[in-house]
């Protein structure tokens, strides 16, 4: 992680392609394309590989969780619960849904609880949202069955896990619809670009219909194409897709690269006392884009990180302390600090985010580090990383 270490011969071949034709957008232009339909290659090549009816290529991640959000009709005052550990991004789709984000614990996975996720459930709830954080899965299969048993929409963030399984089946393919991204620092990358994936045809109507002002697409003339619903625009650009198209063709060797090196620095921390691993449901289907650890207690934890800082092991986050990537420090969204009153504010059951209390969630984050695994480590950068790390872990 992320696939930019690995831009080559055949990222310029297919952006190349598209420059070409002259007809960077993904509809259209039939007749100066030269068979050039990048965007749609890539929907047809993940799809496949993810074994789904259906996915969506849109403009990014964020786009994706709306689109899935609005495929689902989830909207005007209905309460999604969703994890405090997670990119922003996953609330900010919510409320601009004009739902309401609930917190609900996360476990040991760093993924939502199942039993957080049933104790969180009111009247109102409509859907759940896992987010497979740092590359490995959720507790999937009890979620599923939390969302049976509740009637509730199962709505995957998979964003950060693409590559990942659950018992040979891939995340964000569990639930009604599963969310991507490929952002510049994704596993692999459209620079900016996400997806949606679903095995529902009529949840894929609607997303396919929603990212593009309603157009049906139904003919081959854009300016005849009906508007079953209202829409906005998360389309992606055929340069974006192209560079996609030939990443998403390297995804085994990057996940194979990233494997073996989180496996041979993982198999030199072990032996250390005070360090623990994140608990993986299915260890064999970890995309191994992150190796994340707990030490004793948060000031151990604090302490560490900085020294690995100190000793140049670059790559490792302090999430407790994260600007972007847990709930404790979302300060904007305690304040709900926007440029105009958000809809699902004017509800009397929006929540307080600035009371929020998740004790069991703090407990865990504030002694997990999390390292990246890079694709262009050599033998001897593990094995240098795997000393400097020994060193500072013994010290704390």
């Amino acid at each position: 992680m992320p696939g930019f270490e690995l831009f080559g011969d055949e990222e310029r071949k297919e952006v190349q392609d598209v420059l070409d034709t002259g007809v960077l957008f993904r509809y259209g232009f039939d007749g100066v394309r030269n068979g050039h339909w990048k965007a749609e290659t890539f929907e047809t090549e993940l799809a496949r590989y993810l074994d789904v009816a259906h996915c969506h290529l849109c403009s990014s991640g964020t786009a994706a969780v709306s689109l899935a959000l609005a495929a689902c009709g989830i909207g005007a005052g209905d309460e999604v619960i969703v994890p405090p550990f997670t990119f922003v991004a996953t609330v900010e789709g919510v409320l601009m849904a004009g739902a309401v984000p609930v917190f609900a614990n996360i476990d040991r996975t760093l993924c939502l609880s199942p039993e957080g996720v049933a104790e969180t459930i009111t009247p109102r709830t409509r859907a759940v949202m896992p987010v497979h954080m740092c590359g490995a899965m959720a507790r999937i299969d009890e979620l599923v069955d939390v969302c049976r048993d509740n009637r509730l929409i199962l709505i995957e963030d998979a964003c950060q896990a693409l590559g990942a399984t659950f018992r040979g089946k891939p995340v964000g393919t569990f639930g009604s619809i599963g969310c991507f991204s490929f952002d510049p620092v994704k596993t692999i990358t459209c620079g900016e670009g996400g997806a949606v994936v679903t095995n529902d045809a009529e949840l894929y109507r609607k997303a396919d219909s929603f990212a593009d002002h309603g157009h049906d697409h139904i003919g081959d003339d854009r300016g005849l194409e009906g508007h079953p619903i209202l829409g906005t625009n998360f389309r992606i650009s055929e340069l974006n897709a192209a560079v996609g198209l030939a990443q998403l063709r390297k995804l085994d060797r990057i996940l194979e690269i990233q494997r073996r090196n989180k496996e041979t620095i993982r198999s030199g921390l072990a032996p250390l006392p005070g360090v623990t691993f994140r608990e993986i449901p299915d260890r064999e289907g970890d995309s191994a884009t992150f190796l994340s650890f707990f030490l004793p207690d948060g000031d151990i934890a604090r302490k560490a990180a900085s020294g690995l800082s100190a000793a140049g092991v670059d790559g490792c986050f302090y999430w407790y302390d994260n600007n972007w990537h847990y709930l404790r420090q979302w300060h904007h969204l305690k304040q709900m600090q926007t440029t105009a009153p958000m809809p699902a504010a004017q509800y009397d059951h929006f929540p307080d985010y600035g009371g929020v209390d998740l004790p069991d969630s703090d407990a865990i984050m504030e002694r997990t580090i999390s390292m990246q695994i890079k694709l262009s480590w050599t033998e001897r950068e593990v094995s240098d990383r795997i000393e400097k790390m020994v060193q500072v872990l013994k010290m704390v």
